[in-house]
């Protein structure tokens, strides 16, 4: 799940359990929609991207880079990621409302399709909640 500062869901992916966190990252990135800005274009990439260990390998710091994406990433074994822990509280929020639905807290559906269709619907439902407050 990729979201925006304030928690609400931009960018939803679903994989098998056994699959590594660095091989969703460029999906995930690649899957977030054009915005619209009060000056000036869309944007089409966000300016900063915060992540954990789990994302730490130099094709994906590359990849970033070359899109003009500043990357927080820490780094396995230099330090830990008390700095990256503030913004990662933002996410285990958003995970806990996605918990919130009972339909997502176990996985029911056999089809992976169904299962992402639930999930973009309780995004939405999120998105809805948050943004009449």
């Amino acid at each position: 799940m990729f979201t925006e500062r304030s928690g609400l869901p931009l960018s939803i992916g679903i994989s098998g359990a056994n699959t590594h966190d660095n091989q969703a990252l460029i999906p995930l990135v690649k899957g977030i929609p054009p915005t619209r800005s009060r000056r000036g274009p869309r944007r089409r990439r966000p300016h900063k991207l915060h992540a954990d260990h789990g994302y730490d390998y130099s094709h994906l710091r590359r990849w970033l880079a070359c899109r003009g994406i500043r990357h927080r990433i820490a780094r396995k074994g230099i330090g830990t990621s008390q700095r990256l822990s503030r913004h990662r509280g933002t996410i285990e929020r958003t995970m806990a409302w996605l918990a919130g639905c009972r339909r997502l807290h176990r996985r029911y559906e056999r089809k992976a399709s169904h299962f992402l269709a639930f999930t973009s619907i309780a995004c939405t439902l999120i998105c809805y909640r948050r943004l009449t407050k």
